[in-house]
């Protein structure tokens, strides 16, 4: 299914966008990613760098209303997304669709959030998730025991940060890739 274009693409199409996802969700649900929202912000370079990109990419984010890293990293992908007018970005529900939850396994788990990148025409291009490198250095230095975050508290700002930049190069790598792609230079002649 993640080499088919088409299933990709009715994925997307099934998908939700962000505040239509996150009002999906329960009240208690809907506050917790509301407050991880408010402490998202992009510096002024990365929004100039994400501002800069000239082709188009999809980004079909599997998610869970109710996963702690999901509270803490989309809202992130939601900010990176309104910096650019080229990236179109989708959330759906881990469950919604299980050839795709079942074709994207992670460390033999159907763990979230995984953001699949996708060129104009859904062509699959990388796959990232489902914690930045930030993200886990921070649990391993933490050493809490815990199988996965709750969400009901936000992380340190300066891990914020971090991990807002970790995506912040995944979605540039990603444009890099479909910028210097030979099929996509030769339909854009540039």
């Amino acid at each position: 299914m993640i080499n088919d274009a088409q299933c990709l693409q009715e994925a997307f199409q099934r998908a939700q966008s962000y505040n239509d996802y996150v009002n999906g969700g329960t009240p208690e649900q809907q506050q917790r990613w509301s407050a991880m929202a408010e402490l998202v912000s992009l510096t002024n370079t990365q929004r100039e760098l994400i501002g800069s990109f000239v082709r188009e990419m999809k980004v079909l984010v599997i998610s869970g209303l109710w996963c702690g890293d999901c509270v803490e990293q989309c809202p992130l992908l939601a900010a990176i997304a309104q910096a650019s007018d080229k990236i179109n970005l989708r959330f759906l529900d881990r469950d919604a669709v299980e050839a795709l939850r079942d074709a994207v396994p992670l460390c033999g788990g159907n763990r979230v959030p995984v953001a699949l990148f996708l060129a104009e025409d859904y062509q699959f291009c990388g796959m990232y998730g489902d914690r930045t490198l930030t993200r886990y250095r921070r649990l391993a230095e933490k050493q809490l025991g815990a199988a996965c975050s709750t969400g009901l508290f936000a992380p340190a700002t300066d891990e914020i940060a971090a991990t807002c930049q970790n995506w912040v190069d995944e979605f540039e790598r990603i444009h890099l890739m479909l910028r210097l792609s030979t099929r996509l230079r030769a339909k854009y002649q540039d």
